[in-house]
């Protein structure tokens, strides 16, 4: 009886890699959007400074962090399902770091309104994005390019950090 059960249960199909990598999209998403929810962009205090020339327009963040938190949820997905991989646990525990710094910029920086404490945290990412794209890309090369793209706006936001800090200082 139970070598039969265990012969259904190998038999079961898992969950459509579709559905999963949407999932893993929708989690990177969901994280990444977290510090917008509990802290306000829109304070007076960020009006208030100086900007640099090449400021974006407001519209350019949600549509490019959206972009990628979708292009790192894929390359998350495409790194967790190579359980066969070595390196995968350091990859994914680089990923959930890297993340938590992501996540601690925003509370840094608009939160307790220290742009040089933001720069520190943004430069501490820079780091933890590289090192996430050499573990990916030990793991998978699709993964690791797919990171690219952030590292570059992550370079972007660093300068952006640098420069809102040196005009204010």
């Amino acid at each position: 009886m139970a070598s039969s059960i265990t012969n259904v249960t190998r038999r079961l199909p898992g969950p459509d890699p579709l559905i999963q990598a949407v999932g893993f999209v929708l989690l990177v998403n969901i994280v990444g959007s977290l510090p917008g929810v509990f802290s306000s962009t829109d304070t007076a205090w960020f009006r208030s400074l100086e900007k640099p020339w090449f400021y974006p327009p407001g519209i350019a963040f949600p549509i490019a962090w959206t972009l990628l938190f979708t292009l790192l949820g894929v390359a998350l997905w495409l790194v967790w399902r190579r359980s066969d991989a070595s390196g995968r646990r350091l990859a994914l525990g680089l990923f959930v770091v890297q993340m938590a710094f992501n996540v601690a910029w925003t509370p840094s920086f608009f939160s307790l309104e220290n742009p040089l404490l933001g720069l520190g945290v943004i430069l501490a990412l820079w780091v933890l994005v590289v090192a996430t794209i050499e573990a990916f890309r030990r793991v998978d090369r699709r993964a690791a390019a797919l990171l690219v793209p952030y590292l570059a706006w992550v370079t972007f936001a660093s300068v952006l950090n640098f420069e809102l800090w040196r005009l204010n200082a």
